[in-house]
């Protein structure tokens, strides 16, 4: 009987043991080849799983914010020895890389941000025409991991007159922190999309392409509606100007096709008839301007509208005065109108001092189109 029972308990012992044994069983410390911290010191947990009551023990000052620093195997081994850190398993790490994390602000973050406090405010415009200098140059800002929030202004002041600029922003922690705050200092400008000439330009000078840049310019340079390139090209200026002007919408005249005391070509032209003699412009004018032109021959001054290059047409109901023909006046009549355009001609070739009766048309040709068939 007590042999028996003595075989059981021993039994129940033989499969009690391993139990035991995992329940007294503590995972080695371990050591980590890449290491990432969010605080501004590194702790033993940080460096190595399984570190238990040591865990937060800080051993090291974390690098800088954004920066990764390296640590030799055997540095780290003899600061965990002097925290009673021991039995580390490193395996086959040579070194251990510490990262500390940041959030990264870039110059141009900021600057979008100031824009954007200042967007449609104080008489500005939209952000995007903003022109933002600040008085310390402001480089990439690196931030705690912690603070997550977004730039928040709080604080906006702006003087119209100078264009200065003080605004200060804050920013949200993770957790229950105080908000980061930021302040940014400078001039704000508005500025407009404009074309600008890259030489000098004459009045009379068509643009071209290469005659134009596209820049920004600060909007009060620019009084009125600011002339786009494509808008330019092929236009005159009203009046001269030096390379580097930025031209404005009302600078902008279409091209002259008649300039002043230019030799141009008078057409008279009715229902059946087109004549044309020789005159002198007057005055300058753009495709569909009226304008006064000479008749060289018969010195009266004629009112018509510029149709093409060096050419003015005056339409019968219009004329201000007769016309005399030019040598190489030439018409065209129906047959119809044969009769109505001697009569026609005959007045529009009289001179101031000639009489009616004694008018006569034998330099203009009446070129008559044959009669049909019955």
């Amino acid at each position: 009987m007590i042999r028996a029972t003595l075989a059981t308990i021993s039994t129940l012992l033989a499969l009690a043991l391993p139990a035991a044994a995992a329940d007294d069983f503590i995972a080695a410390p371990t050591l980590r080849a890449s290491v990432t911290v969010t605080s501004d010191v590194v702790r033993v947990g940080d460096l190595i799983d399984n570190a238990g009551s040591a865990a937060l023990i800080p051993v090291y000052r974390s690098p800088d914010l954004g920066t990764t620093g390296t640590l030799t195997v055997g540095q780290v081994l003899s600061v965990l020895r002097a925290k009673q850190v021991i039995g580390v398993m490193t395996g086959d790490i040579k070194e251990v890389q510490v990262t500390r994390l940041a959030r990264t602000l870039a110059s141009k973050d900021i600057e979008n941000a100031v824009a954007a406090a200042l967007e449609r405010r104080f008489g500005l415009g939209d952000a995007a025409n903003l022109t933002i200098t600040f008085d310390r140059s402001v480089a990439e800002m690196r931030l705690d991991a912690s603070n997550s929030g977004a730039l928040q202004p709080v604080a906006t002041r702006y003087d119209a007159r100078s264009g200065r600029f003080d605004i200060a922003f804050e920013i949200a922690n993770d957790g229950n922190a105080a908000p980061t705050k930021l302040r940014f200092t400078g001039i704000a400008i508005e500025t407009v999309e404009v074309a600008v000439l890259t030489r000098d330009i004459d009045r009379a000078e068509l643009l071209k392409s290469s005659d134009l840049s596209l820049e920004r310019r600060p909007k009060a340079e620019v009084a009125g509606e600011p002339a786009s390139r494509d808008r330019s090209i092929g236009m005159q200026l009203r009046r001269g100007m030096r390379a580097g002007t930025p031209i404005r919408a009302a600078d902008l005249v279409r091209p002259d096709f008649v300039v002043r005391d230019q030799a141009v070509t008078i057409i008279y032209q009715v229902p059946g008839l087109y004549l044309t003699t020789r005159g002198k412009a007057i005055e300058s004018g753009a495709e569909g301007d009226t304008v006064s032109v000479l008749n060289l021959q018969s010195k009266r001054t004629l009112t018509g509208v510029v149709t093409g290059r060096g050419q003015v047409t005056v339409q019968g109901a219009s004329q201000s005065a007769p016309m005399a023909p030019a040598v190489e006046q030439t018409s065209s009549v129906k047959r119809d109108n044969v009769p109505a355009a001697a009569a026609l001609a005959q007045s529009l070739i009289q001179t101031p001092t000639a009489e009616i009766a004694q008018a006569q048309i034998p330099q203009v040709r009446l070129s008559q189109a044959p009669a049909k068939s019955e």
